[in-house]
């Protein structure tokens, strides 16, 4: 039966129902967020990120591959010289492309290996030396991007909806940001250019998400009498139900062709799908269990929503009250009565007492 309802509910049949704002969870999400932050953190402060040459510096490899060799062919001579964390890469037209870190007075050393398996020359090689500052242009890109667009992200919540959703909205951009570089810090992944792309990406599929429930949060929450009834948290917790199964589909459906890239795409898409991979459910859960949980805190702390607070609480732990008592009054009837069936029953042991008998009436004995 509950596997019936599920499926229901996954297709949008039933209504899906769950606490998801009140007090203790979202004292649990808060716990969660926090911990992975704070190992996310850790990542990044001690192991730090594996910079690829593009931001430290190296070299770049082009030459044609005329016999034809692998990737895990080419990639052993590169191990066999010295150079195993070399990324390859196999472009159109039996080209090779091999990033590396400078090759400095073993240059000869890393040429002869890689053409004997490729079956040319060493002079057919062509040397281009990477260094760091390309990546660092690449950095100072990406940073002013980001703030450009966190800005432009306030200004656009903060006109639509209200500053105290763009705080929400903030924190859970941050939240996706600073996972996933976590993340990668942790597992050793080399960051490269296309990973500062999927996180960027990642970053506009996680507003998308958040400002689809705060759409639905600012429509319910028009609604005074809903507000007065529910409060503005379970106002919002109203609202995520009615958006929760659509996000969730939306983020599955998304999730598997970049699963499909994480798993089947080789090492050169690798370190792009799994940026994506991390951040596109981060992404959903945040928009769910942190930002609207951040908002349903900020709002209830207004004056009159915090009033509204304080009466719906009163009204039911009196409704609570009233039904512990209705639910509680044939328990104490029933012991009531066993209590007066028991006084009434001798004791054990005891001989029951004689009843006279009943003195016949004058007309009965006349006639005798």
């Amino acid at each position: 039966m509950k596997l019936r309802r599920a499926i229901a509910v996954f297709r949008g049949e039933h209504e899906f129902h769950m606490d998801l704002v009140g007090p203790r969870r979202r004292r649990i999400w808060f716990l969660l967020s926090g911990a992975a932050v704070a190992v996310s953190i850790f990542g990044l402060l001690g192991p730090g990120l594996n910079l690829g040459i593009d931001f430290r510096g190296g070299a770049l490899l082009t030459y044609t591959n005329e016999a034809g060799a692998s990737v895990e062919e080419i990639r052993g001579a590169l191990a066999e010289a010295g150079h195993p964390n070399a990324v390859v890469q196999l472009t159109g037209e039996n080209q090779v492309r091999v990033r590396t870190e400078p090759l400095g007075a073993a240059r000869a050393e890393l040429l002869e290996p890689l053409a004997a398996e490729s079956g040319i020359q060493p002079s057919a090689i062509s040397v281009e030396d990477v260094g760091p500052k390309w990546g660092q242009q690449i950095s100072v890109k990406a940073l002013q991007g980001l703030v450009i667009f966190l800005v432009a992200v306030t200004i656009y919540i903060s006109f639509r909806f209200e500053w105290k959703m763009a705080i929400g909205g903030l924190a859970a951009l941050f939240h996706d940001l600073i996972i996933t570089a976590g993340a990668y810090a942790l597992f050793g992944l080399e960051v490269t250019p296309e990973t500062v792309i999927a996180i960027l990406t990642i970053l506009g599929y996680s507003l998308y998400d958040t400002v689809v429930i705060f759409d639905k949060i600012r429509e319910n929450t028009s609604s005074l009498g809903l507000v007065a009834r529910e409060t503005y948290a379970g106002t919002v917790n109203i609202s995520l139900n009615q958006v929760f199964m659509r996000s969730f589909n939306t983020t599955l459906t998304t999730l598997f062709p970049v699963g499909a890239l994480l798993l089947f795409g080789g090492d050169t898409l690798q370190s792009f799908a799994f940026a994506l991979f991390i951040g596109l459910g981060l992404g959903a859960y945040s928009s769910v269990f942190v930002a609207a949980p951040i908002v349903a805190v900020l709002k209830e702390r207004e004056p009159r929503l915090a009033e509204i607070r304080d009466r719906v609480t009163r009204r039911d732990d009196l409704a609570a009250a009233r039904e512990e008592r209705v639910t509680a009054a044939p328990e104490r009837r029933e012991s009531r009565e066993l209590v007066t069936t028991a006084t009434r029953q001798p004791a054990a042991g005891s001989q029951a007492p004689r009843r006279r008998p009943k003195k016949k009436s004058r007309s009965k004995r006349k006639k005798r």
